[in-house]
């Protein structure tokens, strides 16, 4: 991940879309930075706490806390959501 002019909000967003979970931001860290990190792309779904498998690089938890200083930790947090609980299909006149 190369983000040139990246918050912190847009780094959790692409985390999210990476590990294919919520990620919230609560850095508290304002303004707009240079982001590199390397991690290997086989192990984002491994968890913080999984061996790493044999492979070329860190899991993207390990490179986040090694390269960044950051830490994903595990927490409920709310989050919105949309629910559909009903769907009618409309007639149409034919």
């Amino acid at each position: 991940f190369d983000g040139k002019r990246a918050t912190m909000a847009g780094l959790a967003d692409y985390l999210q879309r990476q590990l294919d979970a919520p990620v919230v931001d609560k850095t508290e860290l304002k303004g707009i930075f240079h982001i590199q990190l390397e991690f290997s792309p086989s192990q984002r779904q491994a968890g913080p706490d999984s061996p790493p498998p044999d492979n070329d690089g860190p899991s993207i938890y390990t490179a986040l806390q090694e390269q960044l200083g950051l830490k994903l930790v595990s927490q409920k947090v709310p989050v919105e959501i949309v629910v559909v609980d009903h769907i009618e299909k409309t007639p149409t006149d034919n």
